[in-house]
């Protein structure tokens, strides 16, 4: 098919907003970044919140980094980005979360990819190895929270996961050793069965007896309810099936990437940006959460790759058109973050519609899947 003159203009006028959006953040890092002291989970009346230990986010702040030299080769962004990374060290072995693959994918093991320094390799394989031991046998599923030995949260199984399983398969794929795929497989395959409804929404938490593994119900700490759909929870399992796919081959995970990203595509509200939580009773004029719009638009662009459907890739890039256009902090002279709007937990009244690290780190990944594919292949292995 040969394009028409306006569907080109059309198609060069949206990568150019796409290369404008990737500018600013680019410029926004190196402006930002020389005076952040401590890993920014989100801000607060515009400016970084932190901590030192990273919390569960810690990997996305390296990852933007890393991303910002992908896009310009930049070496300042290479020496800040090695540098963030290895602050981290120290929560190769802190196992009290599921948050091992947030931490260590978009910071450690793209450090590996692009340097091809061991010492990256191995310490993202010390925390495989922790991940792997959160894996209930009985239930099948990854503990999502809670130290081991603890009996808070022992059963509880998160939507969250499915993007943290990709470092198990990672670990696989380098040491040859199949237990850490089989244990993101199984866990997978666990969250497809009770995570994803019949309608093709999905729950944010799982609750199983720990001791027996018996399934118990759906629930949520960060949706609405047990039975809405927490956005950002809907596109982690978008992005999350697809990897799964992606590593193993196995179309079952693809079958479940696609029908959730359908069920988003048919109902996201004209703005692309979503609701927090796409059931809550005040949507769609509700709270909104950019961050479920940055992972969406990422997913989708991974969809698109791996099934050759057009139609995924055209909602991808109205979701990064909508960032560009009602989302970024260009108008504000304080603002720390790339991405405004962004919902960390709405139940809990903590961070809403403010910047966060993983909003601006998806919205970078994707950009770059778009502008830059040769370069963005070298560190995500797509």
């Amino acid at each position: 098919m040969v394009a028409t003159p306006a569907a080109a203009d059309a198609e060069t006028s949206g990568l150019g907003n796409l290369r404008r959006t990737m500018d600013y953040a680019v410029a926004k890092l190196r402006a930002v970044a020389p005076t952040v002291t401590a890993f920014p989970t989100g801000t607060k009346f515009e400016k970084y919140t932190t901590a030192a230990d990273g919390s569960w986010v810690g990997g996305f702040w390296p990852g933007q980094l890393w991303m910002a030299y992908l896009d310009t080769n930049d070496d300042f962004f290479r020496q800040l980005a090695q540098s963030w990374a290895l602050k981290l060290a120290p929560r190769e072995t802190q196992n009290t979360d599921h948050d091992l693959g947030f931490l260590f994918l978009p910071s450690w093991v793209t450090a590996y990819r692009l340097t091809g320094d061991t010492s990256w390799r191995d310490g993202a394989l010390v925390a495989a190895g922790e991940l792997i031991k959160r894996f209930n046998p009985k239930g099948q599923f990854i503990r999502a929270w809670g130290a081991l030995g603890t009996p808070d949260n022992a059963g509880r199984m998160i939507i969250d996961t499915m993007m943290n399983l990709d470092l198990l398969c990672w670990a696989t794929k380098v040491t040859g050793d199949s237990k850490y795929q089989d244990i993101a497989v199984a866990h997978a395959k666990t969250a497809a069965r009770y995570m994803v409804r019949p309608d093709n929404t999905t729950c944010h938490v799982f609750d199983f007896n720990p001791d027996t593994g018996a399934p118990i119900g759906q629930n949520t700490v960060q949706g609405y309810s047990a039975t809405s759909c927490w956005s950002r929870g809907q596109s982690w399992g978008v992005y999350g099936f697809a990897r799964m796919f992606h590593r193993t081959g196995d179309r079952a995970f693809l079958d479940v990437s696609r029908r959730l990203a359908d069920w988003t595509i048919q109902h996201i509200t004209d703005d692309y940006v979503p609701v927090w939580d796409y059931r809550s009773p005040l949507a769609p004029y509700d709270v909104k959460d950019s961050s479920a719009a940055t992972v969406n638009a990422a997913g989708l662009l991974d969809l698109a790759k791996l099934t050759g459907n057009p139609r995924y890739e055209a909602a991808a890039l109205r979701f990064l058109d909508a960032l560009g256009k009602t989302c970024l902090t260009t108008r504000s002279t304080r603002a720390d973050a790339i991405v405004s709007r962004g919902t960390r937990n709405r139940p809990a009244e903590d961070g809403v519609e403010i910047g966060l690290p993983y909003a601006d780190y998806y919205l970078m990944e994707a950009i770059l899947r778009v502008l830059r594919p040769d370069r963005i292949n070298l560190a995500l292995d797509i």
